[in-house]
């Protein structure tokens, strides 16, 4: 598996696991098939509810700790200096780990910079090997480091064909923060699979969609945690030993609107909604 050296040189997987939208009684064997098909980094959340079985397939799997990396994030509802703290050690109590790779603020909202120092004294400290963020844009993010003491090593953000996200990737790459895409494959939006652009170019490398924007992503260097239930997919998404020619590069970039397909960080009432969401958590 391909790697890429975050700004503190942790080496992270530029392939992942994502277990966004899996139940929890779903998430055990999805996490044990990913184990089993090769996958060695692992996103969840807080807020998704289902880190607990995580924990029990990364248990069960037998696969020692030195060859994972798994993530998780803070959820808004726990932000602040102490919160974010017993947050952190929750999430690491419900995974069943003694430290984690990666720990992220999920959303540039709340007390931001208070959960900041407690993620950095808990970095300090060894529990975790690297803290970053998620959904930030630019300004946010910029503003986050120039008055921290630690740089965030990763930025989680929407990614995707129709999203490509050039300037963030831009002022990330100038400020040492490695780029990270959720929702790989736009939760199918916009016909993204049946998209002759990308059908087109999967048909000339017998590949699949699926596999020609995860291979965009990851010649753009481009971190990236695809989802799926079926293990078929999982393998699938693991093979991507191909390349795209350049003209199929600005072909697939070509296809980018500048807009999100899902919500806009910077909407007062996107913002609004966030902050009143409750997880069970």
């Amino acid at each position: 598996m391909q790697n890429v050296l975050l700004n503190n040189d942790v080496e992270m997987p530029i392939l992942g696991f994502g277990v966004y939208q899996i139940p929890p009684e779903q998430t055990e064997q999805a996490v044990s098939d990913a184990l089993a098909a090769g996958y060695r980094s692992l996103d969840t959340a807080a807020a998704y509810g289902n880190e607990e079985a995580v924990g029990r397939a990364i248990k069960a799997s037998g696969i020692p700790r030195e060859d994972l990396f798994v993530t998780t994030k803070l959820w808004i509802s726990s932000a602040g200096e102490e919160n974010a703290r017993r947050a952190f050690h929750t999430s690491l109590r419900r995974l069943g780990l003694d430290h984690l790779d990666l720990y992220l603020i999920h959303q540039p909202f709340g007390d931001v910079y208070g959960s900041w120092r407690a993620m950095e004294a808990l970095h300090r400290e060894g529990v975790v090997r690297a803290i970053g963020v998620s959904n930030f844009y630019p300004d946010r993010l910029v503003d986050l480091i120039d008055h921290n003491e630690i740089t965030p090593a990763v930025n989680q953000i929407e990614t995707h064909p129709f999203n490509r996200r050039t300037v963030d990737q831009e002022v990330m790459r100038e400020r040492g923060v490695q780029i990270e895409s959720w929702g790989p494959f736009a939760e199918g939006r916009n016909n993204l699979f049946s998209d002759p652009v990308l059908s087109g170019i999967g048909a000339a490398h017998g590949k699949s969609v699926a596999q020609v924007v995860l291979r965009w992503l990851i010649q753009r260097r481009v971190v990236v945690i695809p989802k799926s239930v079926r293990a078929d997919r999982m393998a699938e998404n693991l093979d991507f030993d191909f390349e795209l020619t350049d003209d199929q590069m600005a072909s697939i970039d070509a296809m980018d609107t500048g807009e999100s397909l899902f919500f806009d960080h910077r909407d007062p009432e996107v913002v609004s909604r966030f902050g009143k969401l409750q997880p069970n958590i």
